[in-house]
């Protein structure tokens, strides 16, 4: 039974691993933080791999949770160097001035932010993200969407405000 397992796993890691850790890649804009999150995401399956169904949704879905992580420390490490660094004058329009599509994707609700990640950022189907978070696909679709349209006023706003 463990070498059946540990063989499944092997080869499990073998053909995910790459394709998680350069979707991470993307997401962090830096190898070794992406090799970090996709090798977390995997340490974590195995601590549950008899319970796990789908691993590889589950793989996804731990990443784009520790991506979103690693997305809040840098903001907070943003913050306090702005703190650090800013004389008494603060300007408040700072960040509307830069308008990351990666900070807009991270100030989604989860509910939004979830069938993001997968599905444009991971390449996954709408039928498997709907499998993957449990909802139907009209749902995803619609919250897709939803996103979209609060992606575009956001990046529609910050661009007013550089102009």
């Amino acid at each position: 039974m463990k070498r059946s397992r540990d063989t499944a796993a092997s080869e499990l890691f073998a053909a995910l691993y790459p394709r998680l850790a350069g979707w991470c890649r993307r997401l962090v804009d830096d190898d070794e933080t992406a090799h970090e999150i996709a090798s977390e995401a995997f340490t974590r399956l195995w601590a549950r791999w008899s319970r796990v169904e789908e691993p590889r949704g589950f793989l996804y879905v731990t990443a784009a949770n520790l991506v979103r992580d690693h997305w809040r420390k840098l903001e907070r490490e943003r913050r306090a160097m702005r703190r650090v660094t800013t004389e008494a004058a603060v300007n408040p329009h700072t960040e509307q001035e830069d308008p990351s599509v990666r900070l807009l994707v991270q100030s989604l609700p989860e509910r939004l932010r979830v069938p993001i990640l997968l599905h444009y950022y991971a390449d996954m189907p709408i039928r498997e993200v709907s499998v993957l978070t449990g909802r139907k696909e009209g749902t995803v679709k619609a919250d897709l969407h939803a996103a979209r349209e609060l992606l575009r006023v956001h990046l529609r706003r910050s661009l007013d405000h550089t102009l």
